[in-house]
């Protein structure tokens, strides 16, 4: 485990220990990408909110937390899908799933697509694009590519098999594939999607900060 994935397993082991500017670190290097994931659930209008809440939750529950990188980006990518639900259910409506489960068991077609794709999503491509997917391939590719979760993680994150994930995620990106040429003669029209696994952070290590449970966004 190298670079940044390193960088945040540590600053999230120091957030545990109390480190105020440890989690900082950690909230600022996850902050775009589930963000990001949010909108593909709630629509731009409540994603800020619904977001807060979610990190809300990762800050009361972190000291239960245990993994590295890669599973903190799970663990706080399932709790942001979950108040993005119980959102969706008090306004009394429901994401736009399209298709069922079913339709994605088949296996997936081969991945230059699917790879050039995620290319161009990883160098300046839109979450606008993403939100014309049907909802299971927007979840899915935003999980993979911009959250940075693998077909396992992203599989336990959706109540999912890994193979459907992988399916889904190959559908949208190969949809994406024709929307991105569809756009190429319009540059600058979209909002760009931050890079997967952000900017590098330094390594943050406990400094014996006194834990505080009541985080607010201001603090992040």
């Amino acid at each position: 485990m190298l670079g940044d994935d390193a960088e945040l397993t540590a600053a999230v082991r120091a957030a545990q220990d109390g480190d105020e500017t440890a989690f900082r670190t950690v909230y600022r290097a996850v902050h775009p990408r589930l963000l990001g994931y949010v909108r593909t659930l709630v629509g731009e209008p409540d994603a800020e909110d619904v977001t807060s809440e979610a990190w809300l939750q990762i800050a009361r529950d972190l000291e239960r937390f245990s993994g590295d990188a890669d599973r903190f980006r799970g663990w706080a990518a399932r709790i942001a899908r979950n108040r993005a639900l119980d959102h969706i259910r008090m306004r009394g409506r429901r994401p736009a799933i399209g298709g069922d489960e079913t339709e994605l068991t088949g296996r997936p077609a081969e991945s230059d697509t699917a790879t050039e794709a995620i290319e161009s999503l990883a160098t300046g491509t839109t979450l606008s694009l993403i939100a014309q997917l049907p909802q299971d391939q927007a979840e899915a590719v935003v999980l993979r590519v911009v959250v940075g979760l693998d077909a396992k993680a992203a599989a336990e994150t959706l109540g999912k098999r890994p193979g459907a994930v992988r399916t889904a995620a190959h559908r949208g990106l190969k949809r994406l594939a024709e929307l991105l040429d569809a756009d190429a003669e319009s540059p600058g029209a979209l909002d760009a999607v931050p890079q997967q696994r952000g900017s590098r952070t330094r390594a943050v290590t406990s400094a014996g900060v006194t834990h505080t449970r009541s985080r607010t966004q201001k603090d992040m």
